[in-house]
């Protein structure tokens, strides 16, 4: 049986890896939280064993046995986080210290998220060999993520690290995010409430927005991966905001236009598309998640879970 850590595990993203792991791949799986964002909820049915810890520090080291690969998720996620100092310790010197859990107990593959956000508002579609050029200090702190495992791997030969640049991700479990939740739960809120979805003015802002099963087939898949690498994860297929309520509109029964509202933020990314050849050759990533199919999937899921 297969042994796997899972930082960030009560997460959105995390918590959808723990439980897949469990159930399609029988591994034993050990969850590493602090809580601080985290839902215990998201742990419901898990089987596996749960580790209170902040990957800031070492605390937790002694904790977990041997695992044979490290889904390393743990992170501040809010984009409109402004505290640069805590967003560096956390995002980047946590990463440090899940990378030197992994040298000293022979660990020899680490997968973690990086995201979309280190392109800012570069040329699309986006490719990995492009420079970084985030818009705000989580995109920054991404890109130096990658940078520590680039160095990182070049020194210890014998480890493979795979760096996933996550698009814009929606899904099942991210209901205790708040505000860094995706515009797909916010506007199914709204509209569940009778009220008009609010977008940004005129709805015509472009993401690719990948469903979250695509984004845990990608991270199993990178267990295979053949070499340290850094992927893009995305749908490959953009959209914009009017297409999101239309969709949601179709699956809601309902007809509900947008009510558009100026954009407050200067560090807004105006468009995101993810190109998929590095994922598809090093990865094998096929996402089959296109945004009307994945809001369809995405509202039966809501309209039965109790938040």
């Amino acid at each position: 049986m297969k042994k796997y850590l899972v930082t960030g595990g009560a997460g959105f993203v995390g918590s959808n890896i723990a439980h897949t792991l469990e159930v399609e791949h029988k591994a034993k799986v050990t969850v590493l939280d602090n809580f601080s964002t985290g839902n215990y909820k998201n742990l419901l049915g898990f089987t596996g064993d749960i580790v209170t810890g902040d990957i800031q520090d070492r605390g937790w080291f002694g904790k977990i046995g041997k695992v044979d690969a490290i889904f390393h998720e743990a992170a501040i996620t809010d984009t409109t986080v402004m505290d640069q100092r805590r967003m560096m310790e956390v995002n980047v010197d946590g990463f440090r210290s899940v990378l030197q859990f992994a040298l000293e107990t022979g660990v020899k593959r680490v997968i973690y998220a990086s995201s979309a956000a280190v392109y800012g508002n570069g040329a699309t579609p986006m490719r990995e060999q492009q420079a970084p050029a985030p818009e705000n200090i989580y995109g920054f702190s991404k890109a130096i993520m990658d940078n520590t495992a680039r160095e990182f791997a070049a020194e210890y030969k014998d480890m493979t690290l795979v760096g996933l640049r996550y698009f814009n991700v929606y899904g099942p479990r991210e209901y205790y995010k708040g505000n860094p939740a995706s515009m797909m739960f916010h506007l199914y809120n709204q509209m569940k409430a009778g009220k008009r979805p609010r977008i940004f003015k005129f709805g015509e802002q472009v993401r690719d927005f990948v469903y979250v099963k695509d984004i845990v087939r990608g991270n199993l898949n990178a267990l295979d991966a053949k070499k340290t690498c850094v992927c893009n994860l995305g749908s490959g297929h953009p959209g914009n905001f009017n297409e999101v309520v239309e969709a949601l509109n179709k699956a809601m029964k309902l007809d509900l236009a947008p009510e558009y509202f100026d954009n407050p933020y200067s560090f807004y990314q105006n468009r995101t598309q993810a190109d998929l050849r590095q994922a598809k050759a090093l990865l094998n990533y096929r996402p089959e998640w296109k945004v009307a199919e994945g809001v369809a999937d995405y509202v039966k899921i809501m309209e039965k879970t109790k938040i």
